[in-house]
């Protein structure tokens, strides 16, 4: 499958306008739209503190930091058996 990167803007009425012409033969494609989030610069007081999730594992210490903890009602089997039906087109 061939990728392109383009510009776009979706109007008011929720159109989608590529802004560059696309030179690309005729058929159907799979369209992923990707919005940028702006950044909300706020201080670290407001934020509320993360638990701090341990290990002796040096190099996952810093990717704890970045991760959200899993939820309570996460069942792994049944994630295990999401992405398997995923993998072999179940």
């Amino acid at each position: 499958m061939q990728a392109y990167k383009l510009n776009a803007t979706i109007d008011e009425s929720g159109h989608l306008i590529i802004d560059e012409p696309l030179n690309i033969a005729p058929g159907k494609v799979e369209v992923i739209i990707l919005q940028p989030v702006p950044s909300l610069e706020t201080s670290t007081d407001s934020q509320p503190e993360k638990p701090k999730r341990q290990t002796k594992i040096k190099a996952l210490q810093g990717w704890f930091e970045k991760t959200q903890p899993t939820p309570s009602d996460f069942d792994p089997d049944q994630a295990r058996w999401e992405a398997l039906k995923e993998k072999h087109n179940l």
